[in-house]
């Protein structure tokens, strides 16, 4: 009868402890704050002289002391493997276990001196095992059906709850993955170089994965070599390493096979070459991705753990995002650079059309006074005796005017546009093509771009190259009259027995006086080019026997109409 309150008293104990651990439990969602209530809820109510939770370390297997009531300072050191140890057997088994006196149980491996008696019950939630709560008593037989009891559901709560928080971090470090991946793609459209693009793509890689280095190399134009672009958190003997042949590295593999690739210790694996270097770096598991551009890989994205760490799918799929984003941002920069190559490609073809129009008129202006003089000095119709020396001056006369002639047939025959090679071609491809050209440069330049093109556009027959270079020439001259930005609009539609298109600017306009004097030689209403671009645009389009028309207005903008026949005249 004595024991009686005494019991009443433990089970209130036990029945409040549960009551304010089952509040607290669902007051916070910090994995650590719960795993150090459950734990000192359940040393103090079991009486306990020591206590710990441990967790399954699910990269490496092992168990992980993440929480401990008077163990010393270095039981974080301790790592046990599944079914070692009290500990380990429950973690294995998922059942409780509790021991009167350790000294003559086989499975005990000492964390402190002193320990009598132990208590372990498994941290388990739907079936599946994720730790071990332990409490600890110097006293032997210290525990009782009672505190295996409390511990189990004490273990329960803590369970679910933690698993519901690791569920909610989760989340909370997936949407920091998406948002970065935005910023990311938003990176790679405004006007960043490649360099820094790439270096913005292997910080976020680090941070994402919570790694030691990252690194991306791109393949060498021979494709023979990988070649170090961007890293963060490299040493100098890594940023210094020569670059990497793809036909005997472990990452030339990733290259090869266009898969990933993870290695569990790059200090411990034959196959990865720089061992010593991984040592010094302090580099251990890695996870490599391919960069692929077109069907071809084109690179490797690469990060490297301080601690042993088993790569999730999560992690590789986190990975190859980004490595797609670093796959957009060199396919832009090469893009980019075709840019350049077209616009000096089109500037280039500008100034020698430039030079056979001036060759031609110049050939025109001086044809004409040719002309009259041959035929003023054929009527003179000069005649001197053999010896006289006058004759020879009449002959040398005549010869050089003939010759004069032939270089105005052959400046005249340069300055003649080819007949333009004409194949029926799909006019919206074509310029879907062009507008892929100077997309960044439109960016650049804050112009907004609205392609409209018709469906089911008829054939067309002409000359690629040349329309190519008429259309960019006119994108180009919208570009220049939007200095502030603006829109530029581009449709094409069908007319009877014509197909139009249209490039309408927002610009800054011409006035009734430019317009007409649009496709002369020399003129120009841009900032800065030559002025010869439009008279090309109508030399090409007439040479389609197709016409142009113009609409404009002071501060209103200008749209362009290009007609041209479907059926070849």
């Amino acid at each position: 009868m004595n024991d009686a309150p005494s019991d009443l008293r433990e089970r209130y104990e036990r029945l409040q402890a549960l009551h304010t651990i089952s509040t607290a439990l669902n007051s916070t969602l910090d994995p650590r704050d719960l795993l150090k209530l459950v734990l000192s809820e359940a040393v103090r109510v079991t009486k306990a002289d020591s206590g710990s939770v441990v967790l399954i370390n699910p990269n490496t297997g092992r168990l992980d002391i993440e929480e401990a009531v008077g163990l010393g300072e270095r039981v974080a050191e301790v790592k046990l493997r599944l079914g070692e140890g009290i500990t380990g057997w429950v973690a294995k088994s998922g059942r409780p276990l509790r021991v009167g006196d350790v000294n003559h149980d086989p499975r005990y491996v000492a964390v402190r001196e002193g320990v009598r008696s132990e208590l372990a019950v498994p941290l388990e939630f739907e079936g599946q095992v994720q730790g071990v709560l332990n409490v600890d008593s110097d006293r032997p037989d210290a525990f009782s059906a009672a505190d295996e009891e409390l511990l189990i559901a004490l273990a329960a709560q803590a369970a679910r709850v933690l698993h519901n928080a690791w569920l909610i971090r989760q989340l909370r470090q997936r949407a920091a993955q998406l948002e970065t991946l935005i910023t990311i793609g938003r990176d790679i459209l405004s006007p960043l170089t490649l360099d820094e693009v790439l270096q913005r793509v292997v910080r976020e890689a680090r941070r994402l994965m919570n790694a030691r280095l990252s690194s991306l190399l791109l393949l060498t134009p021979d494709r023979e070599e990988l070649e170090l672009r961007a890293s963060d958190g490299a040493g100098e003997d890594y940023v210094r390493r020569p670059n990497l042949k793809v036909c005997d590295c472990l990452l030339g593999v990733v290259v090869r096979h266009k898969r990933p690739l993870t290695v569990a210790n790059v200090q411990e694996s034959d196959q990865y070459r720089h061992t010593e270097l991984a040592r010094k770096e302090g580099l251990v598991s890695l996870l490599s991705v391919p960069l692929t551009s077109g069907g071809d890989a084109i690179g490797v994205l690469s990060v490297y753990t301080a601690e042993p760490h088993r790569f999730s799918n999560d992690d590789i799929l986190l990975l190859t995002a980004l490595a797609s984003l670093g796959s957009v941002a060199v396919r832009k920069a090469q893009l980019y650079e075709k840019i350049v190559d077209a616009e000096e490609q089109l500037r280039q073809n500008e100034r020698l059309s430039a030079l056979g129009l001036l060759a031609a008129e110049i050939a025109h202006e001086i044809r004409n006074p040719l002309t009259v003089v041959k035929m003023l000095f054929h009527s003179l119709d000069l005649q001197f005796p053999a010896g006289d020396p006058r004759a020879r001056d009449v002959a040398i006369i005549q010869q050089k005017m003939e010759q004069m002639n032939r270089v105005l047939d052959q400046t005249l025959t340069f300055a003649r546009r080819s007949e333009p090679r004409v194949e029926p071609a799909d006019l919206n491809a074509l310029l879907d093509d062009v507008l892929l050209l100077v997309r960044h440069k439109l960016a650049q330049h804050n112009i907004v771009l609205q392609w409209q093109p018709a469906a089911h556009l008829p054939a067309v027959p002409l000359d690629r190259t040349q329309i190519e270079q008429a259309a960019l020439n006119l994108i180009l001259n919208a570009t220049q009259a939007m200095p502030s930005g603006g829109t530029l609009t581009i449709a094409t539609r069908a007319e009877d027995a014509e197909v139009c298109v249209t490039v309408a600017d927002t610009g800054v306009g011409m006035t009734p006086e430019v317009q007409q004097r649009l496709f002369d030689l020399f003129l120009t209403s841009k900032p800065a080019g030559t002025g010869l671009g439009l008279a090309l645009v109508r030399k090409i389009i007439e040479a389609h026997r197709g016409r142009i028309e113009v609409e404009s207005a002071p501060r209103k903008g200008t749209t362009f109409s290009l007609f041209l026949p479907t059926e070849r005249g």
